[in-house]
């Protein structure tokens, strides 16, 4: 199992919720899910700025991570994402 962080500064709700409706099948098609989300992360220590949202993605292993960003199926999911707002996923493992 590997995860991933990402982080999110939403400026444009329409698109998230666009999003949110084809994220879970995006990632169940590389094994991956969101194990864990929050529209209020609450910083323990923090330099940059805090996000609008953060969460979890769990794979089952690297090459699942990469093949769902790379996936060209998935661009139009990813865009969406990337309408949404300012975001970085991390991998993290």
């Amino acid at each position: 199992m590997i995860y991933a962080t990402i982080h999110m500064t939403i400026t444009n709700k329409d698109s998230l919720m666009a999003y949110r409706e084809k994220a879970g099948a995006a990632l169940e098609k590389h094994g991956g899910k969101v194990e864990a989300a929050s529209m209020e992360p609450t910083a323990l220590d923090a330099s940059l700025p805090l996000p609008t949202m953060a969460g979890v993605l769990s794979f089952p292993d690297r090459d699942a991570a990469l093949a769902w960003i790379n996936d060209p199926e998935l661009a139009d999911v990813h865009a969406l994402r990337r309408g949404a707002g300012e975001s970085t996923i991390t991998l993290v493992g």
